[in-house]
């Protein structure tokens, strides 16, 4: 009897442990908690540091598989528990990444109460523009637009409510006969494109200016650049950049190519249509209300962002407390709604830099930065874009650019770099942090949040379908930043 219990209990903790998840990936995952240990005692604590890294990489690379902040969060306490890095540099870490973790947060949810609005105004551009081919160039340059002043994610996440919300519609016109549901894959795969073209979007436009991105705030803080000397320095590459990505946009959707070009169904554009025309009928005092208070809002956070009010994520937690009030949520299991879709990859960010703790605790880096130190003139330009590409494309941007910029910065205080070659170093550092880094979700926060949000699974958006739609803009972005940056050299 007690046999068979123990059995039974074993037989239920297996079942339990990561829940869903496929039985070989929970092998997979054992295996290596076990093997790390092991391998840091044979062979070392770097060697054990890359492996874990590697280990994590996969754990995003099977994000639909398994959501990383489980197996993910695992290894970062074995890494602790292992000494590869300690719990106070850990904590360090998180700390210095409070501004991105408050700005997922909270920033994400003042988009959520804002749903209303964004869904009006882009379900009539859905509706008026029939052109697929204009419709995703206006996808990418809206983002890139927004990026250059909001926060690539607070981008990612408006477009990410814009797509759930016209699933939602799209199924409650299929539930009402107006929309086959043999169609609903079409309208996934138009969804589909017009997200990877928004989120290509965010890294045209972050690259440019000193908001765009976080790391472009600390790059412009050490050279001393405002937000007009960092988009004036930044211009020969940007436009290089911009008209890359317009031209990649023009000719994947003329060419139908890499997922690209499918077109929304008629009969969900009439759905859509139909539904817009309703709403703009006879709206409610109380619906007009908050789609007013949502506009003022919207203007708010462009203004407060643009001109440095605050602190992005600062700027969240206000329109929140605005939105809320001015709207009337004032229930709890309201205002958990607002927030439920941020919480999950705010965790997996602390995890994620838990990580980065054992990363720089190890100085995997370090051997890469004194290389690409080492090099001359273009040479060096060249090294320093492509070394941060790279190590962005596998760790993190943000990571990547504070560790560069800040031995750039030191390099320079003891005259081992020339004062002509500095502001071009940096920039190299910028646009590689922001340009390569698009091969991987791992290299940018937008295409992760992207990849682990409730709306990647609903549109067939995998990790490997985001990189083969991302291969095309990576190899043209890639170029075109690479052509304006060696202009600049010579």
């Amino acid at each position: 009897m007690t046999r068979t219990r123990r059995g039974s209990l074993g037989l239920a903790a297996a079942a339990s442990f990561l829940g869903g998840a496929p039985r070989w990936y929970k092998r997979a995952l054992v295996a290596a908690l076990l093997i790390n240990p092991l391998l840091a005692w044979l062979a070392g604590p770097v060697p054990a540091a890359w492996a874990l890294v590697g280990e994590f990489i996969l754990t995003l690379a099977l994000a639909l598989r398994c959501h990383p902040l489980a197996p993910g969060g695992l290894l970062a306490i074995e890494a602790l528990a292992m000494g590869l890095a300690a719990p106070e540099q850990a904590w360090h870490e998180i700390g210095g990444a409070l501004p991105v973790l408050l700005l997922v947060l909270f920033m994400v949810a003042a988009i959520g109460l804002m749903r209303e609005l964004l869904l009006a105004v882009f379900s009539r551009l859905l509706v008026a523009v029939r052109s697929t081919l204009l419709l995703s160039l206006l996808f990418l340059l809206g983002a890139a637009l927004l990026s250059a002043f909001l926060d690539a994610l607070t981008v990612i996440a408006v477009v990410i409510a814009i797509a759930q919300g016209l699933l939602a519609q799209q199924e409650l016109a299929a539930g009402e006969g107006g929309v086959p549901p043999a169609q609903a894959a079409q309208l996934q795969a138009a969804l589909r494109g017009l997200v990877m073209h928004a989120a290509v979007g965010t890294a045209v436009g972050g690259v440019a200016t000193l908001v765009g991105e976080p790391q472009n705030l600390l790059i412009g803080h050490l050279m001393g650049w405002d937000f007009l000397a960092f988009a004036r320095h930044m211009a020969p590459i940007t436009v290089f950049v911009l008209a890359g990505g317009v031209l990649a946009c023009l000719a994947l959707g003329a060419l139908g190519a890499f997922g690209y070009g499918v077109d929304i169904p008629a009969d969900a554009r009439a759905a859509l249509a139909s539904q817009a025309a309703a709403r703009r009928g006879r709206p409610s005092a109380r619906a007009r209300w908050r789609l007013a208070v949502q506009s003022v809002a919207a203007l708010l956070l462009l203004a407060a962002l643009a001109l440095h009010w605050a602190e992005p994520g600062l700027v969240g937690l206000a329109l929140v407390v605005l939105l809320a009030a001015l709207q009337g949520v004032v229930h709890e299991e309201r205002l958990a709604e607002s927030l439920k879709e941020a919480v999950p990859f705010t965790a997996l960010l602390a995890v994620f830099f838990v990580v980065v703790a054992v990363i720089q605790a190890q100085s995997l880096f370090e051997p890469v930065v004194r290389w690409v130190l080492a090099q001359q003139g273009t040479q060096q330009l060249v090294a320093m874009y492509f070394a941060n590409g790279l190590l962005s494309a596998v760790s993190d941007n943000v990571f990547v650019a504070s560790i560069y910029i800040t031995q750039l910065h030191q390099a320079a205080v003891a005259g081992a770099v020339e004062p002509a070659q500095l502001p071009r170093l940096a920039l190299a550092i910028n646009a590689g942090t922001n340009l390569p880094s698009i091969a991987t979700p791992n290299g940018q926060a937008a295409f992760l949040y992207l990849l682990t949000s409730a709306l990647a699974p609903r549109i067939g958006l995998s990790y490997a379908r985001m990189c083969w739609m991302a291969l095309p803009y990576l190899v043209v972005l890639t170029l075109a930043g690479l052509w304006g940056l060696t202009r600049l050299a010579g």
